[in-house]
Order: structure tokens, then sequence, then C-alpha cells
């Protein structure tokens, strides 16, 4: 009584350790209790039908599917138990995770399986990189007063995740890809691995071309080497919308909060959904000089902000946890020939017979070191900004040609650029003539009599002779006389012959 125990318990424990050994009297001891065991009568179709009716994507109330089920069981006559008993037996039959796929869908039940933990603490500082799109819940005016929500493409180390580099523009597409790796390689250095999804951007032949597992676009083998290619970068295609995949899709949720949200987007902000939209939504757009400004600072204060609580930042920022291991790592540094692969856009173009000049945007580019291309496909860098100051060519698999310049129209009574086109044109004769005359150093003659002469082989004698027909009859073929013949076979052969023509 003082413990609040009943003697009935007591002894009910007595009985439960009987024959048991000490050690092991408190899991004899523990309860038993299983619940409810027994289960109320209920219609299978009954059953089958509440289930149906209640996982479905439109994730209807439980009520209202029981009010379904008992309007078609009076009609069919089917025994329907509570509402409550039949809601205990789906949970207890029906596992959790067929509930959410079914009601919420396979991103849902997706979230339930434990998300893999990866440590990016084998990596060290540039070592390994993840790029990604991004687009801005802000309306911005662009130059050509256009208003539209910018995306933005960036990089960040897989190490620290600090942002290394990122440009903005109207779409995702390769030119913001190509200047944002350019930027990153020519501040930092040259990545080992980069992780990216196959967007159109990112996918393009021009950025990872030559990669075997490029499934976007038609892949063919003679397609030219892209920019990550050339550089040495090993490409690792992940999962769209993925954060386990790309740390950066985290980053980015906030910028969302921080960034597309300060003050100076006031009235240009649009919320990232619709239930989320601002009544001020559209109300301002915010120039792109002041976008940009702002959005710099945002990334500079998410990469200084101290604090993180990541395994390899351990209370640091991004900036210093990457630059104290940038500090003791081997960087890979680009060539000044590497550097063109980002700096120019690239077309592939076909140099075209006669002389081996290339067209490109109405423009004619032409050097003496096209003629080994005539009929050929290149590949030519250029800057779209200066395109008349020349190209760069390369062969499709990557091999540096040379610089070729830009050939200007000019009109067609101007004298004085057809006199110096004649004379670049003498020079380039003469020098052609001089060449082929230090290849050519035997003269015709002098090649004739290096030739060893030939007898002239006698004909080979027959031993077949084939009979001369002229119409219908045979035309006579007198046979040689041999002086030596004996008269009578002579005689003999004379009257065969005779005998043969009266037939």
């Amino acid at each position: 009584r003082q413990h609040g125990v009943s003697a009935s318990s007591i002894y009910n424990w007595f009985k439960l350790t009987d024959g048991v050994e000490r050690a092991d009297w408190l899991p004899a001891l523990a309860p038993r209790h299983v619940g409810r065991t027994t289960t109320t009568e209920c219609s299978p179709e009954a059953w089958e039908f509440i289930k149906s009716a209640y996982l479905r994507l439109e994730r209807p109330t439980w009520e209202s599917c029981y009010d379904l089920l008992v309007l078609v069981a009076r009609e069919k006559g089917w025994t329907v138990p509570s509402s409550r008993t039949l809601r205990r037996r789906l949970e207890t039959d029906i596992p959790p995770a067929v509930v959410v796929l079914t009601r919420q869908g396979v991103e849902a039940v997706k979230r339930m399986f434990p998300a893999l933990e990866r440590d990016r603490s084998v990596f060290h500082a540039l070592e390994a990189v993840n790029m990604d799109g991004h687009r801005w819940d802000v309306f911005v005016r662009w130059p050509d007063g256009e208003v539209c929500r910018p995306n933005m493409v960036a990089i960040q180390d897989l190490y620290s995740g600090m942002f290394l580099s990122w440009r903005v523009d109207k779409s995702e597409n390769r030119e913001a890809v190509r200047l944002t790796i350019g930027d990153m390689v020519e501040e930092y250095g040259i990545p080992d691995h980069m992780y990216l999804d196959n967007g159109r951007g990112f996918a393009s032949k021009w950025i990872t071309g030559g990669t075997p597992t490029r499934y976007r676009f038609k892949v063919r083998d003679d397609e030219p080497s892209g920019l990550l290619t050339q550089l040495g970068v090993e490409v690792h295609w992940t999962t769209p919308y993925s954060g386990q995949s790309k740390p950066i899709e985290r980053a980015f949720k906030d910028f969302c909060e921080r960034i597309a949200t300060h003050p100076a987007f006031h009235g240009a902000w649009t919320g990232n959904s619709v239930a989320n939209k601002p009544e001020n939504c559209g109300s301002r757009a915010v120039p792109l000089d002041e976008f940009l400004r702002i959005v710099g600072q945002g990334i500079a204060l998410h990469n200084a902000k101290p604090g993180r609580r990541t395994r390899t930042a351990a209370g640091r920022s991004l900036l210093e946890t990457f630059e104290t291991s940038y500090a003791e790592a081997p960087i890979r540094k680009a060539t000044a020939e590497q550097k063109r692969l980002w700096l120019l856009a690239a077309e592939e173009v076909t140099c075209r017979a006669p002389d081996g000049a290339i067209h490109l945007m109405d423009n004619r580019f032409w050097d003496e070191a096209l003629h080994r291309f005539i009929g050929q496909k290149v590949v030519v860098r250029f800057d779209p900004q200066a395109l008349h100051d020349g190209v760069h060519v390369y062969r499709r698999d990557g091999a540096y040609v040379g610089f070729v310049e830009c050939q200007h129209a000019v009109g067609f009574n101007d004298v004085a650029a057809a006199q110096e086109q004649a004379r670049r044109r003498r020079r380039w004769m003469r020098a052609t003539k001089e060449a082929a005359a230090l290849e050519r150093t035997l003269q015709p003659d002098e090649l004739a009599a290096l030739l060893p002469e030939f007898e002239k082989a006698e004909p080979p004698e027959t031993k077949i002779a084939r009979p001369i027909f002229d119409g219908s009859a045979a035309v006579k073929v007198m046979p040689e006389r041999d002086e030596d013949e004996d008269p009578f076979m002579r005689s003999f052969s004379a009257g065969v012959v005779n005998l043969f023509e009266k037939r």
C-alpha cells in the first residue's frame, strides 16, 4: 500500500519469476501488452473502398471518405464499422511511407529516406567545385529597356562552400557559363572536378564537348572538345534540383532570404511563389547596375560571415576556410593559350574552297595556314565585341592553328585598296614561288636523265589462231606449205579441204 502496489500484483510477479534465474527477472517482469487483438467485422469491399478513396493525391479528409463509404454501403449492403475503428486499422495495416506516397507524391516520400551525408573534408580548396544557375525573384530593368527576372550562373567551392565566381544574364546560356568558368580560373585556378546538372547551358558542346557521359543533345565522335574538357576538368553530372548532390542550391536559398529581399529591391521583389506574391509586386524595376552592386555585396557578406558550423569551417567563415586550405593546396594555373578558351566565343565553321577562307557573321577571314583545311570544319574563337580584330583558329581536337585576320570589304571603285590588294597578292605569289623553288631542287631534264632506259620486249608467240568470218562463210585461210612435206600428205590435205567446201 505504501508504494501503491496491490497484493495481487505482487503474487503475479512471483508467478512470472518462478523458475527463472535471478539475472533474468527484469526481462521476465517487463510488460507484454500488445494492444487490442480482436477486429470488428468489416466487408472486404468496404475496406478496399475506404483505402482507395483516402489514398489519393487530392488528399481528401478521412471523414469525407467515410461519409462516401456509408452512402455506398447502404446501397450494396456492406458491413461497415465505426470511423475510428477503420482509421485505427488503416494506421496499423498501411505503412506510413505508402500513405505519404499516395497522398503527397514521390518527392515527399523521398524525404522520408535519410539523405546520404557527404563529407567534403576529403577535398582541399579548389579541388572540386559545383556549378548551377539561379533565377532571381527580382524584376530588373536592363539597358535596352527590357524588364525581366535575371538568371545567375555561379560556382561554389565544395571544400569550403565559398562562392568563387558568378555572372548575371537574361537567361542561363553557354556564354554566361563560359565567362563564369573563366572568372574562376583567372582568379583562383583550374579545379580537378566539377559537379553540375545537364542543363542546356552546362551540357553545351562548347562547355562539356568530348565528355563521354554528356547525355544531352546529339553526342558525336567528331564533336569539338569543350572548355572543361580542354582544361582537363573531370565533369560529374548530378540530379537537377537536388540539394544533396549540389550544396550550391542550399546557398541559393540563403540568397532568396537575405539578398532578394534587400531594402533596395523594394517594389521589385516578386515573391518565391504565387502564394507569396507581395502586394507591391511589379511596382518598380531595379536598374541593372544597382542590382549587380547589391548582389555583389550580398555574396561577399555570405562568404565572410563567421560562425559557420560545417565540418570544414568549424566556426570560421567560408572565406577564411578557403584561404587557409588554398595556401597549402597544389593549384593548377592556366596558361596564356588556355585563357583564350574562355575569353573568346566559339563557333564551328567550314574552310571554303578554293582559298580556304572562313566566313563568319558576314565577315571573311583568311590566312595561308587555312589551305590545309579546305573543305574541313574548324573551330574559331573570337571576341563578339571585336570581331574585326581577327579570330583564333583551332582544329576540332583542340590543336591551335593560328590567328587569322579579317579581310575587310572595300568600295567597288576604291583604286587604292585594289592596288594594295594586288601588291599583297604579288608578294604572296613571290613567296610561294620561292618556297616551291626550295622544295623542287631537280629540273625536268635532270629527272629524265635519272630515269633508266628500257629495251622493247619481243611480243609473245601465239599458239592458237582464231578464224576470220565474213558473213556466214569463213574466209579461207591457206595453210603454209612446208617444202619438205610428203607429196601424199599434201594431196590428202587438199582433198579434205575440197570436201568441206562442197558440203
